[in-house]
């Protein structure tokens, strides 16, 4: 991705939905780079479909998605996927191979994108598990661990080729509130050390309001968001409704 002053990244006036089912429309906002960009709603407010968006699952209905000033979905197959290998995603389960030990989850990305020797992946799996707390776990497997570990493992998985840009869905998503803030303060400390640009998907009240530089509302009921800027801004003096939301916390 080329660095021309452009934001991270932009969607511009795009319109989610499926068929004729519109989710959201006029979603438009822009995300600098290495902040940790929230993107917040309750259910059914059309946060995953964003997402599904973002990472090249599901092409909007109407509107751009730019990726430092580069049109995704305007691109060819082939630019597309290479502005693909810049992101690393999280998704809400982890998302890994149960049949893999940590290290030929960490490993795969690896091996599908990159020339590397069996020593050099190796050296890079052991850094990036070491990143997120878990060295000396590479022969694990995923059902040894707890929900906290598997979400950090997948997100070693998700830095395995150095993403300029991370997407992560629902990060606290069954965790204890302890395990969830430990992950939290594990998002900033990976964005702080190694300058990545963070967009987070999430409903939690904690999340929102400990990790957010910027932030907006997908607003279930009118199919549009509310720009919202920095959650505690928000929390304080924002909309009514995006207020509201953040004062109910997970109840949503």
């Amino acid at each position: 991705m080329t660095d021309n002053g452009a934001p991270h990244i932009e969607v511009r006036e795009v319109t989610l939905g499926y068929g004729e089912y519109v989710v959201q429309r006029g979603v438009d906002f822009a995300v600098n780079k290495s902040d940790i960009f929230v993107v917040m709603g309750g259910n059914g407010c059309g946060k995953t479909t964003l997402m599904r968006a973002l990472v090249g699952l599901q092409a909007p209905l109407a509107g751009e998605v730019r990726f430092g000033g580069e049109d995704f979905w305007g691109a060819a197959e082939e630019e597309r996927q290479q502005l693909k290998r810049r992101m690393g995603i999280l998704f809400q389960g982890g998302a890994l191979w149960s049949s893999l030990t940590l290290a030929e989850n960490v490993a795969l990305p690896l091996h599908e994108y990159t020339a590397l020797s069996a020593a050099q992946v190796e050296e890079i799996v052991a850094f990036k598990l070491a990143l997120v707390g878990l060295a000396g776990f590479d022969d694990f497997y995923p059902s040894e661990l707890s929900g906290g570990m598997k979400k950090r493992a997948g997100l070693a998985r998700a830095m395995a080729l150095d993403p300029d840009i991370l997407v992560i869905d629902e990060p606290s998503s069954g965790l204890d509130p302890l395990t969830a803030r430990r992950l939290d303060e594990l998002i900033v400390e990976l964005r702080d050390s190694l300058g990545t640009t963070v967009v987070v998907v999430t409903h939690d009240l904690a999340s929102i309001l400990a990790i957010g530089d910027n932030s907006v509302y997908l607003d279930a009921d009118t199919h549009t968001m509310i720009p919202t800027g920095h959650p505690q801004d928000a929390l304080k003096n924002g909309d009514p409704k995006v207020r509201h939301f953040l004062t109910r916390g997970n109840s949503t």
